[in-house]
């Protein structure tokens, strides 16, 4: 009886193994070693410029129904947590947006290695004056929304060579003046750029009534009103962070520094210590804008709260205007003003 059972059981083994076998048609006998992969070359038939220009109208996303095939070098990384579900690639002409869905994308796509997207069946989206490349939503709430499963992922990007790292350009004030002239289509928005000598712009010397300090949405009332959301952006209200993780909000809202905050319709007011615990028990990630000027053009540098470094301090030299900042990352649009998304801290460089 007991060999019956035995035998019974390595005949069901082997015949789940080889379904396993026939239902995987690529199955070799061993599995891939994730950390390799077989680098493909092919030949783009279109510039990102070009596929950007599909574009016409806002509030109406391109879904192409065509062969077009991009081509880039990687110059995003998630590493840090600042960039998230998200790779940029980028031409001769430009660059784009790609939204992947995962995250963990530094594994697999590294900075200066050849990217090439097969664009037939994808969708370009604008999000707040950004083109974005990916499936349209569904839903209609966004234009473009993410390729998010693998079998999709694989079906339309290939990883090619490795190459040489992008080297960012350096752009001047009027560079980005030129760049909110002609949102979307201006070919540095998604780039790698360096900017220099941004001063900071809530020094309280320098601070005017046309310059935010910082901008931060720390809570959404979902049971309620939509308008019962807290904005801090009339003040730094004293937060000198690169941004806030859940604990460096609570910190925060425990010392006291939103005391003054209220929500758009005035009903919700953070000196309420019933308030108070409420967002400490509910408080997540926040992102973070802080302000900088270069020359007179607003740089809103925004980083998100799950970024390894949000709770760091900004420098002091920084904050009280002794010092100025070279920085260097990605650059893009926000509702017509000039945005920047920092990689790592690696792209800060103080200049005393």
């Amino acid at each position: 009886m007991k060999k019956s059972i035995y035998f019974a059981a390595v005949a069901l083994l082997a015949a789940f193994f080889s379904s396993c076998e026939e239902w995987d048609p690529v199955f070799t006998g061993k599995y891939e070693d994730p950390g390799t992969y077989q680098a493909v070359t092919k030949t783009p038939n279109t510039t990102i410029a070009e596929l950007k220009a599909l574009y016409t109208k806002t509030g109406q996303p391109v879904k192409i129904d065509r062969d077009i095939l991009i081509g880039g070098r990687v110059i995003s990384e998630d590493r840090s947590g600042n960039i998230y579900r998200s790779l940029y690639i980028q031409d001769e002409t430009g660059a784009i947006e790609i939204k992947l869905g995962k995250s963990g994308l530094y594994n697999d796509y590294k900075p200066g290695q050849w990217v090439y997207v097969d664009c037939s069946g994808l969708s370009i989206g604008n999000y707040r004056g950004m083109l974005q490349l990916g499936f349209q939503d569904p839903t209609g709430e966004y234009e473009t929304t993410y390729l998010d499963v693998d079998y999709l992922i694989r079906a339309h990007v290939f990883r090619g060579r490795m190459d040489t790292p992008v080297t960012p350009a350096v752009l001047t004030e009027n560079d980005l003046i030129t760049a909110l002239r002609n949102i979307p289509h201006d070919p540095r928005f998604g780039t790698l750029v360096t900017l220099k000598g941004l001063r900071y712009g809530c020094n309280e010397s320098q601070y005017s009534t046309a310059t935010q300090c910082i901008f931060c949405l720390i809570y959404g009332d979902a049971e309620h009103s939509k308008e019962k959301r807290i904005f801090l952006s009339d003040g730094t209200y004293g937060v000198t962070t690169w941004a806030m993780s859940k604990p460096g909000f609570i910190r925060y809202l425990m010392a006291g520094n939103f005391d003054t905050a209220v929500s758009q319709d005035g009903t919700l007011k953070v000196s309420n210590p019933a308030v108070k615990e409420w967002l400490k028990v509910l408080a997540s990630a926040y992102a973070v804008s802080q302000y900088f000027l270069m020359g007179d053009t607003e740089v809103q540098v925004r980083t998100s709260g799950y970024a390894r470094f949000a709770d760091t301090q900004i420098d002091p030299a920084v904050l009280d205007g002794t010092a100025t900042l070279d920085i260097t990352g990605i650059l893009s649009t926000y509702n017509g003003a000039i945005q920047f998304t920092l990689l790592d801290l690696d792209g800060v460089r103080v200049q005393k």
